[in-house]
């Protein structure tokens, strides 16, 4: 019995510090290019055309193929997405709660109003707020990052 358990606790330490280490897609993230999501959101067109990486807490992630995680965001400002073609990397959903690192180019998405109101109707229900489609008259541009590199810390 004495030999079983020295092996047991070396085995559960292995798996302890395996499990505990950063999950990395694609290549390596670039964390001296880092730029805080609430200034992206604030100034988007100030970081169009430059690589740049994020850092954020994961609110969200695609339960179908992995193809897209969101991060948190101030409940007044819109959801702001890191986004790859399916199959170039696929997201776990086990990174709900925790933070990652996404590498890459931010990519301007243009509404419709029609769909601008959509988006911010549901942005209202997820809140339990009130939501007037007829209050919003001009359409929005949603912002997402298109990553080469993501790394998902514990």
């Amino acid at each position: 019995m004495k030999r079983v358990t020295p092996l047991l606790l070396i085995t559960t330490l292995a798996f302890i510090s395996f499990t505990a280490a950063a999950v990395n897609f694609g290549g390596t993230v670039d964390k001296t290019k880092l730029v805080e999501v609430a200034d992206i959101l604030t100034k988007p067109q100030s970081y169009l055309q430059q690589h740049l990486t994020v850092k954020g807490t994961v609110e969200a992630v695609c339960q179908k193929k992995g193809c897209w995680m969101q991060f948190a965001a101030d409940a007044k400002q819109p959801t702001f997405r890191i986004k790859v073609k399916d199959g170039d990397m696929v997201f776990p959903v086990s990174a709900k709660g925790k933070t990652a690192y996404a590498s890459g180019k931010l990519d301007p998405i243009e509404m419709d109003l029609e769909s601008t109101r959509e988006y911010l109707a549901h942005k209202a229900e997820e809140q339990g707020e009130a939501f007037d489609p007829q209050s919003v008259t001009e359409a929005i541009t949603l912002y997402q990052l298109v990553p080469v590199a993501v790394e998902i810390a514990d």
